[in-house]
């Protein structure tokens, strides 16, 4: 069962990211007025506050917050994907890409020990424990990362001399809680590898969108940081047809749905309590 949230204040950081991946911003924070974005902004403003914490005590009690981090660009959808996130992520409490990591983790005071990894069309169902342990980051698996189908592409970056191939876990960026420090370790080698990826014409056809994805398995497992694999992570729609257990909705694919799903009345209700959305839409 998931421990309920921790108490206290924290620092609730969205990052922004640039079509060119690279600058950050951070986006939004959990108690701001949450003001309209201009659709012409490729980046938006920066702003911090206070918050809940998200994360489960550990095993001596101890509470265990992570810090919470989503990567976006700039555009009027992606924006809107923010903000409804971001309603979800409130409510959740009351029960960036590679180069912007690195200087997100050079330059962001961050008290809490832990990091949250997590995206803009991710719908925050239930409050998340804190799920890693022992060391180990926790991830969702997907089934379209493959390290074993594409051993002979990896291998460019990922020698045999660091290990089996099923070291590299078949998974992105995110969800991911991991520990502060690993994060800041994995970051400059995760945004080195994904350059390399695509620079190679080769790993950049067969990879394609998921390259970055790909960069951060294989930087995980260069630095040593296993997972552990939790399918209750988030359920990804249609593939997925029941929340179940699931703490994330992920609804990056296109889907047909009716006024009865879950999803299109979260996304409603969260649409409805944006402050300012209709003149911001009328822009």
């Amino acid at each position: 069962m998931a421990a309920p949230c921790g108490r206290g204040a924290l620092p609730v950081v969205l990052v922004a990211i640039s079509a060119a991946l690279l600058t950050y911003n951070a986006l939004l924070s959990s108690s701001s007025g949450l003001l309209p974005l201009t659709s012409s902004s490729p980046t938006a403003t920066a702003s911090s506050s206070s918050s809940r914490r998200f994360g489960a005590a550990g095993s001596a009690g101890r509470p265990r917050p992570f810090h919470t981090a989503v990567t976006a660009s700039g555009s009027a959808y992606n924006t809107w994907q923010c903000r409804v996130m971001y309603h979800w992520f409130k409510e959740a409490r009351r029960v960036l890409w590679p180069w912007a990591f690195v200087q997100w983790l050079q330059k962001a005071d961050i008290k809490e020990e832990y990091i949250l990894m997590a995206e803009p069309d991710h719908i925050i169902v239930k409050p998340i424990p804190n799920l890693s342990r022992d060391g180990l980051a926790a991830a969702f698996p997907f089934f379209y990362i493959e390290p074993e189908k594409n051993e002979k592409v990896l291998r460019k970056l990922f020698p045999e001399d660091k290990g089996p191939i099923t070291k590299i876990d078949p998974i992105g960026n995110s969800p991911v809680i991991i520990e502060k420090e690993s994060l800041a370790r994995i970051a400059p080698t995760w945004m080195n590898i994904s350059i390399a990826m695509k620079k190679d014409p080769d790993t950049d056809k067969i990879f394609g969108w998921i390259l970055e994805m790909y960069g951060y398995a294989v930087a995980s497992a260069i630095h040593g940081v296993g997972n552990i694999l939790r399918k209750d992570f988030m359920i990804q729609p249609p593939w997925d047809l029941e929340v179940g257990d699931a703490f994330i909705i992920h609804y990056t694919y296109g889907c047909d749905y009716d006024k009865e799903v879950t999803l299109v009345k979260m996304v409603n209700e969260a649409t409805a309590s944006i402050p300012n959305w209709d003149s911001y839409a009328a822009d």
